[in-house]
């Protein structure tokens, strides 16, 4: 089991942030194992007994899901230090400790989904789910663009469509797993996406490679999950089939990610 700083472990199972679990630990009022913990540096594990003013921390058991619709002009953050607006102003405040499964920056929108558990958040985020988006892209669909998206793409130098601090520079996009040109113009065009993979800007990058812009980026579902008519600032929790679904796919993870376990103790 992989210890994870003290703050973390706190976050993840509480209603506490990092930066509220931070103040507890400083403030003496964390003991691991029966002593108190002041160094902000302290790893656990769930093996540790850890108690937060006397009362005992758990293991989270059960977790929520939220689908947001996304704002453009919102950050996937708690918060910015140039005071741009992120998804958690306009979120409820009893969301505040929900993390969300990926990102969609600054100017996309659309499907996100948080939720109260790391574990679920983590498997979505490293899954190889279908994310379906709605690309406009300045300029024409051009053939170089199909067979790379047929056939897939590397690039030693992806940084064009990346965030400007970004020290991402190299990428390999696998194939689409579909894609359909909705309108094919000189001046701009639509294509609808889907795609397994959840890469830093992947798509912006891909495109930016053949010199077009993305002006438009929509996500409207992710897995068997789908935006519909969610309006833009506006949430929901999945529903009971949509729960079903993530169960299963998370069973399926589970019992995949086991048989590649002994696959490779076999070779050792």
């Amino acid at each position: 089991m992989t210890p994870i700083r003290l703050n973390k472990m706190i976050s993840h199972n509480t209603r506490h942030s990092r930066r509220e679990a931070d103040k507890l630990i400083a403030d003496g009022l964390v003991s691991v194992d029966g002593e108190i913990v002041t160094d902000l540096a302290t790893k656990v594990t769930y093996e540790n007994k850890i108690k937060i003013k006397d009362r005992t921390l758990y293991k989270k058991s059960k977790y929520s899901v939220i689908v947001y619709h996304k704002q453009k002009g919102e950050l996937v953050s708690k918060k910015d230090d140039r005071g741009r607006k992120t998804i958690y102003d306009t979120l409820p405040s009893k969301f505040s400790h929900f993390m969300s499964v990926g990102r969609l920056d600054f100017t996309s929108e659309g499907l996100l989904l948080l939720s109260d558990a790391a574990d679920i958040v983590s498997a979505l985020m490293h899954g190889d789910l279908e994310r379906v988006y709605y690309v406009k892209i300045k300029g024409p669909v051009t053939k170089a663009m199909e067979n790379a998206m047929q056939e897939g793409l590397y690039l030693e130098d992806a940084s064009r469509g990346g965030h400007e601090q970004s020290r991402v520079r190299s990428m390999e996009f696998a194939p689409f797993v579909e894609y359909r040109i909705i309108k094919n113009r000189p001046s701009y065009s639509t294509i609808k996406v889907t795609i397994n993979e959840g890469k830093n800007r992947e798509l912006r990058r891909f495109f930016g490679y053949f010199d077009a812009d993305v002006v438009g980026l929509k996500r409207v579902s992710y897995g068997k999950i789908d935006l519909d008519m969610l309006k833009p600032g506006k949430h929901r929790f999945l529903t009971n089939t949509e729960y079903d679904a993530l169960r299963d796919y998370l069973e399926y993870s589970k019992k995949e990610k086991a048989k590649l376990d002994r696959k490779s103790s076999t070779k050792i």
